[in-house]
């Protein structure tokens, strides 16, 4: 494809919400070629081997397994996947790296937490701001398992405010080293890494420095005993003290002062990355989840044939369905933009930074929504178990419990809700999202006459795609006059932000599962798509209420006599349906698909 056509083919991150995607421009799960589903057997392979297998090592606390098995990814390739080939590395793309992500987690929160903190926050941060010396140095060490990273940048006064932090970093008198000192808390990996990505203050500077710091204790390095965690027991998790520790001048990472601009785009990386870490997660609580329901028999019948069960079964794997449409749309936008900027001469660095930070809103829109949909599918399978869910002589209960670190990290989902309408704001501000006219264009069409002809909704998901775009003006109507209202103050109004942001990721996640359906009904038929057309229908439904729930919430708390009683009638016209879908039917259908195949079947 040239660098042409993707340019008009790839919309920025954000335009979404203003513009209309042909399903043909979606990448979906089904789009994965030979190179990929290979990838994706090969990590199935280990993790069923190595990891699923022995599932109650990790809640024994077994650091000493879970490093072992670290090096056993290194050696299958599986943490150089995104590294670069010259540096040992797979080479492969964006898309390649979500994928091991997505199927390692599969095994349990443990590994899962070990295998994204080294391949994300430990190896990324060189890859993408080392000079050539620090990469050939550090890199291959660590995409081969022969070394193993860490990241230090959270401190008891600085979690979520990550730039407030205040360990040091002073210059020696002879100019060739720093001397670091301070203290880091909930260092994933820290038991066993080899090498430290350290942020700390240089002088009275405005923002953070990035410091490569080799773990040698003999360098005023100290740590503190395992934290006891409600979940991941087998990730290793220390605070870390650095007393006068000397690091070389040219172990700074990038330059003076760019440490929170290095942490802030690691962050966007490790959001989506964190979505796709809580896919299989799921898969496998359902595939757990339906056995046990076809075997647990009570009042003489197998539960499973109950419409209790039916109902979570259905929704679980609704959610997955959807989380990963998402996902893997937002994946390869973000590949083909960073492939886009190497053929105009950008580097590997400079396109893959740009490339993702492109997508920060979704990012941001998948971080929050995949992370609560594994909650609830996790505390869904407990609840299938029933009491032998709460015993942790099943893998429900530790699923259960490793999930929930998923809403904490890579900034708390309280965070990311208001950074994606934030983000969106400023988008529009520079230009590079059309959002305040087709703002202005849904006040006008309020005040206009609505047309009262009963369109045609014949074609399969037709009134699903016009109640989507209908959906956009719900978005547009509630935000747009939000941030008419409020200009730059619109940031302090934290539980307008979350409300619109709530409306914002169930379109995306709605639109991703529609349009992932539409593109395979054309491929494959209709017949071969009904449980998937059946899940897509369902989440809207579930999704229009949400909208309608948190937009009526938020014109409520701005909005006041006729220009609250002209959006709330808006409100009513956006999310109407012609024709309501019979939702326990698709549920039915769809936990009867389920039920069937013994497995949640729609991953390939």
């Amino acid at each position: 494809m040239s660098t042409e056509t993707t340019k008009n083919d790839i919309l920025r991150g954000g335009q979404f919400i203003v513009k209309e995607t042909a399903c043909e421009d979606v990448f979906t799960m089904e789009d994965l070629n030979e190179e990929q589903k290979m990838m994706r057997e090969s990590t199935r392979e280990f993790v069923d081997r190595d990891l699923w297998a022995h599932w109650e090592r990790f809640e024994k606390k077994d650091y000493a397994y879970t490093e072992e098995t670290m090096r056993k990814a290194g050696e299958l390739g599986l943490l150089g996947v995104a590294v670069p080939e010259e540096y040992d590395g797979l080479g492969m793309g964006f898309v390649s790296t979500m994928l091991v992500c997505d199927y390692i987690s599969g095994a349990t929160g443990s590994f899962s937490t070990a295998f994204g903190a080294h391949t994300g926050i430990g190896t990324m941060p060189i890859t993408l701001y080392g000079n050539e010396e620090q990469k050939k140095k550090y890199v291959p060490k660590l995409a081969t398992g022969e070394w193993f990273g860490a990241y230090c940048l959270t401190e008891p006064s600085a979690g979520s405010d990550a730039n407030s932090g205040k360990t040091k970093a002073v210059l020696s008198e002879d100019g060739k080293s720093y001397k670091i000192s301070g203290q880091k808390m909930w260092i994933s990996n820290a038991g066993f890494c080899n090498l430290f990505i350290v942020f700390a203050r240089i002088e009275d500077d405005k923002n953070i420095t990035g410091f490569i710091v080799e773990n040698d204790p003999s360098n005023g390095i100290t740590l503190g005993e395992e934290e006891k965690k409600l979940g991941i027991h087998s990730s290793s998790t220390r605070q870390v003290f650095f007393n006068d520790t000397v690091v070389p001048v040219e172990n700074m990472l990038s330059e003076r002062g760019n440490g929170f601009k290095i942490a802030m785009n690691a962050l966007n990386v490790g959001r989506i990355k964190l979505a796709a870490a809580c896919l299989d997660a799921q898969r496998r609580v359902i595939n757990e989840a339906v056995t046990y329901a076809k075997e647990r028999v009570q009042f003489k019948t197998p539960i499973v044939n109950f419409g209790a069960i039916k109902q979570k079964l259905a929704l679980m794997a609704t959610n997955v369905y959807v989380d990963e449409s998402a996902s893997y749309r937002a994946a390869k936008n973000i590949e083909d933009r960073i492939a886009m900027r190497q053929a105009e001469g950008n580097t590997h660095q400079e396109a893959e930074l740009k490339g993702v930070e492109e997508y920060a809103i979704e990012c941001s829109i998948l971080k929050v929504a995949v992370s609560e949909d594994v909650q609830n599918t996790t505390d869904e399978g407990i609840q299938i178990f029933g009491g032998m869910g709460f015993s942790a002589d099943t893998p429900m209960e530790s699923a259960w419990r490793d999930a929930r670190i998923s809403r904490i990290y890579e900034g708390t989902n309280e965070i990311n809700r208001m950074l994606a309408v934030g983000m969106m704001v400023k988008k529009a501000m520079k230009g590079h999202v059309d959002f305040m006219g087709p703002a202005m264009a849904v006040k006008d069409e309020l005040m206009g006459i609505p047309s009262f002809d009963t369109p045609d909704y014949s074609e399969t998901l037709s009134e699903e795609k016009a109640l989507i775009k209908s959906l956009k003006k719900v978005f547009l109507m509630v935000a747009g006059s939000a941030a008419q209202k409020f200009g730059t103050e619109l940031e302090k109004n934290q539980q307008l932000l979350m409300a619109a942001a709530d409306i914002l990721i169930e379109i995306y996640m709605a639109e991703s599962a529609i349009l992932r359906t539409e593109k395979n009904i054309k491929r494959t038929g209709l017949e071969s798509q009904a449980t998937q057309v059946a899940m897509s229908q369902l989440y809207l439904f579930n999704a229009v209420d949400i909208i309608q729930t948190k937009a009526k919430e938020a014109i409520i708390s701005f909005a006041e006599g006729d220009e609250q009683r002209m959006m709330l009638m808006g409100l009513k016209r956006f999310t109407k349906y012609t024709n309501q879908p019979n939702v326990i039917a698709l549920r039915n259908q769809i936990a009867a698909d389920v039920e069937e195949n013994g497995k949640y079947r729609f991953d390939g």
